[in-house]
This record gives structure tokens, C-alpha cells and sequence, in this order.
């Protein structure tokens, strides 16, 4: 199978982040025992959803892993114009959910397997594929942890998300929390005698602005990212019930982007802290019950690999081309950066496609990525 016949396999399967992914898993699987390559499943508490991982040639020496994740967003609402579980080609594009991001990368990865098993390579290549990356990056921290456990820790990491084939080095961290104010309900007629929730979660959220303002200080800002500094934003709230009582709940989520040097749990410490030390205290005045709860809802880290670094030279071999860049977007590659793998991001398509109705990879990508992979090929003999 070349990669376009796998491409519109991979399409057939819904997995999207709520669904289980173990159809997919199980194709590649079969696909894979069918080419003598073994390969082993680490699955969710749940047994819904898999990791897999698999190594082509020997595994007594540290080796390159090919990785990609398995689980989509939603079409939910969008105005698809083209079945989005059955891939349409039109005009050199391949349409379908999960086109861009990020199962061409992996289809042109199962497709390269002939060529791989084919070559006498001097150290190993792993295909590793995970789960529920699109809500947190989740899967991929139980398959790091077990390869954590093994003698030879891979030696570097090509993750395959949507890059236009350009090799890049870095995107900012994410941490997303959830706030939770707890005030005192009253009727509005006595508003003073209670404590309104909405009230105090938009002193916080003001607070939270204020926060990301300064960290678009100058000395704070890496010129080589877009924005070029850390951002916070609020992105949903719900509180009250009518107009005329004060309400005793509010909750809101806010996210923190991170450049790769900066630790967003710091930026959130700061929230905390005002709430406890400013805004606390004032509620419990009127009633002592009143109360701020914070609570993490996912986080991942940024990723930085040196350009001077063994994965940074062999992802510029492959691709042919030393200009590095970076995305704003967050992957997987932190995780393994943070795991002591060195990672890079490239693959087919772009993230501009990803996420939308009528997502696709053109022809020319997705054969631009199986190019790359026969130079990677070569590059490992």
C-alpha cells in the first residue's frame, strides 16, 4: 500500500478525541504483522484507547522514533462540504478529518515500512502512535513512561504534526485551569448581604490581564516566535442563575502559552496568589463559606531542541534545509524533550487546513513527506 491508499484508511476511522481509537490501532496492527514487524499496545486504564509502539530493526542500541497521534477534533458544526470520514480527492488535494492532522504523516510513515525492513539499518526506527493528544496531550506520558524503563532510551524524535515539511525546533508550553469562585446567594434587593461570584471571577480576570501584560515585556520576549511573548487568555465562563439573585457560583477557564523558558505554573502562581491574599479576604468578610478553587485541567511543555543537536542535523539532512522554525501550536514534543529525547517537528500539510471544515494535505505534501522519509532511510544505512 502507498501512502495514499493508507491515507483514506486512516480517514474511514473516527477517532476523534471522545471515541476510541482501537479500530486504528488495530489496522496498523494487522498492517504491520502482515510486514513481520512485531509491535506492542499500551492501553488507557479504561482498555478503550492505545498507544502503540513497534521497532524495525535491532533494539540493542538507542534508535529514531516516528511519532504521530491518532485522535482528531471534532466536526461538530462545521460546514463540511465533502464526507469527513471517507477521504475525496479533488484538484491534488486529499480531503478528510485528520488529513493535515496528522494522519498523512503517519500514512506516509506505515508506507515507508517496506523500505525500512528492506535496509541494513544502523539503529533501530520506532513507530510510536498515541492517544487523546488533541485534549492534553494524554496518551504519549503512559508510552514515555514505559520507555523510560528500558535499557536504550530512543536517540532522537521526528513528531510528524503539520509543519509544511519544514523543520521546526520549538513552540510555546500551555498549562489550562479552571477557576472556581464560591460566593454567598441572596436576593438582589440585598445584594451588599451576599457575596457575588461573578463579580469576584471578574476581579480575577482582570487581575489575569494585567498578568499577561507584563509579560510582554521586552526582556521577556523571544523575537523567533509569534507572538513573540507568553500569553494568557480567558476562554470560558458560566455563573447565575437570574437577575434578581446574586449569584454563588462562577466558574471560568484560562489557558497560559509559555515560551519554552518561562514556567506557566508560575504565571498561574501569581493568580493564586492575589486571589488568597486580595480578593479572598474580602469575600469571607461578608460570608466565611466564601471561597477560590483552582484546579489544572491539562498542561504540556514547550519545546527548544539546539540547533547544534544530532536530531536538529538529521531532520536538515532529510528535508534538506537548516532553517529552522517555530509554531505556535502545541505538540507532543516537549513531553520527549522533557523524556531526554531531542525532537523535532516536521511533517505534510498545514496546521491552517487542521481543526477546520474540509480539512485536507495536498498530493504534493504528502509525496514531498515520503521523499523525506527514503532520505531518512539513506541517512540511517
Amino acid at each position: 500500500m502507498n501512502s495514499k491508499e493508507i491515507l483514506a484508511a486512516l480517514i474511514g476511522f473516527d477517532t476523534t478525541s471522545r471515541e476510541s481509537n482501537l479500530q486504528l490501532i488495530d489496522f496498523v496492527r494487522n498492517y504491520l504483522a502482515r510486514h513481520q514487524v512485531p509491535c506492542e499496545l499500551i492501553f488507557n486504564d479504561e482498555r478503550s484507547k492505545a498507544n502503540l509502539f513497534a521497532t524495525i530493526g535491532s533494539d540493542d542500541r538507542p534508535g529514531v522514533v516516528l511519532s504521530g497521534h491518532t485522535d482528531m477534533v471534532p466536526v461538530d458544526g462545521q460546514p463540511w462540504t465533502v464526507p469527513p470520514f471517507e477521504m475525496s480527492e479533488k484538484d491534488g488535494k486529499l480531503y478528510g478529518r485528520g488529513a493535515a492532522d496528522m494522519k498523512g504523516y503517519i500514512a506516509c510513515v506505515l508506507a515507508a515500512v517496506p523500505a525500512l525492513l528492506a535496509q541494513p539499518l544502523r539503529m533501530p526506527v520506532h513507530i510510536a502512535l498515541s492517544y487523546d493528544e488533541e485534549v492534553g496531550c494524554l496518551g504519549v506520558r503512559s508510552l514515555l513512561a514505559e520507555l523510560a524503563q528500558r535499557p536504550h532510551k530512543p536517540a532522537l524524535c521526528i513528531i510528524g504534526e503539520p509543519t509544511e515539511l519544514k523543520p521546526v525546533l520549538g513552540h510555546k508550553g500551555k498549562l489550562a485551569m479552571r477557576c472556581d469562585v464560591h460566593g454567598a446567594a441572596c436576593h438582589s434587593a440585598f445584594a451588599p448581604q451576599g457575596v457575588n461570584a461573578i463579580e469576584y471571577a471578574a476581579e480575577l480576570i482582570g487581575e489575569l490581564g494585567r498578568i499577561g501584560s507584563g509579560l510582554r515585556a521586552e526582556h521577556l520576549q523571544d523575537p523567533r516566535f509569534d507572538p513573540p511573548f507568553s500569553t494568557v487568555q480567558t476562554g470560558v465562563i458560566t455563573g447565575g442563575k437570574a437577575l434578581n439573585i446574586v449569584p454563588a457560583d462562577c466558574r471560568f477557564d484560562f489557558e497560559i502559552r509559555t515560551l519554552p523558558d518561562q514556567n506557566a505554573k508560575d504565571v498561574a502562581r501569581q493568580l493564586q496568589d492575589y486571589a488568597q491574599q486580595q480578593v479572598v479576604p474580602k469575600m469571607q468578610a461578608v460570608n466565611a463559606a466564601s471561597g477560590i478553587r483552582f484546579s489544572e485541567l491539562s498542561s504540556y511543555p514547550g519545546l527548544a531542541t539546539d540547533a547544534q543537536s544530532e536530531a536538529a542535523k538529521l531532520i536538515a539532512q532529510c528535508c534538506g534545509s537548516s532553517e529552522f522554525t517555530t509554531v505556535a501550536f502545541g505538540t507532543e514534543g516537549g513531553l520527549f524533550d522533557a523524556a531526554g529525547i531531542p525532537t523535532v517537528v516536521c511533517g505534510p500539510g498545514s496546521m491552517d487546513q487542521g481543526h477546520k471544515p474540509d480539512e485536507f494535505v495536498s498530493v504534493e505534501q504528502l509525496e514531498g513527506c515520503d521523499r523525506m522519509l527514503e532520505r531518512l532511510i539513506l541517512a540511517l544505512r
